[in-house]
């Protein structure tokens, strides 16, 4: 189905402003037989989006190791789970939170870490180090102080008051992330093999 092929009762400003390229709306027309009305429409953008699906990032996530002696428990639970030996595995989870982040920067950084902390506590173990890396825009744009602030705070804040503490991380600055920055974040726990 292509867009000669369609005619669109549904604007096309309205399929971007959900995130969705017009490949994407086809698909979804195809799967329904119809348009998407606009709740649908909603519910594709939300779980299609970067955050929930990784679709730029997808090609190079498919590229990392996933299995192997060490690994116990790979893709596909709340975190990855690696045998360390003495009877200890090593838990991680990495997210990222860069649109939410962008938007409000405190609270879309310290639930992104949240999110994390849960997927490690969910896995049987005990979180004990953050890590981050960011991006951001270049540091006299506007936005720039208040995002770098309030991400930063949200990050260390969220971990911190559950005694989790932030070891590590970087911080870049460029013009690229003028638009939406970037906020990945790291827990890894302890827990013993079973």
């Amino acid at each position: 189905m292509t867009n000669q092929n369609w005619q669109f009762e549904t604007e096309q400003s309205l399929v971007e402003n959900h995130g969705l390229k017009i490949d994407e709306f086809e698909r979804i027309v195809e799967g329904l037989g119809r348009e998407p009305n606009l709740t649908e429409l909603g519910i594709f953008s939300a779980m299609w989006n970067e955050h929930c699906s990784y679709k730029s990032s997808k090609f190079w996530l498919k590229k990392l190791p996933t299995s192997g002696e060490r690994v116990v428990q790979g893709p596909g639970e709340n975190a990855g789970v690696i045998d360390i030996d003495d009877g200890d595995v090593a838990v991680f989870k990495m997210e990222s939170h860069n649109h939410p982040s962008f938007l409000e920067p405190y609270q879309g950084a310290a639930t992104g870490v949240g999110g994390i902390l849960r997927d490690v506590f969910t896995m049987g173990a005990r979180p004990v180090a953050n890590l981050n890396a960011l991006r951001f825009g270049e540091p006299e744009h506007p936005k720039t102080k208040h995002l770098l602030s309030g991400v930063v705070s949200g990050i260390g804040g969220y971990g911190n008051c559950i005694g989790v503490p932030t070891v590590g991380g970087e911080v870049n600055f460029h013009p690229s992330y003028n638009g939406n920055i970037l906020v990945n974040a790291m827990t890894v726990g302890i827990a013993k093999k079973r």
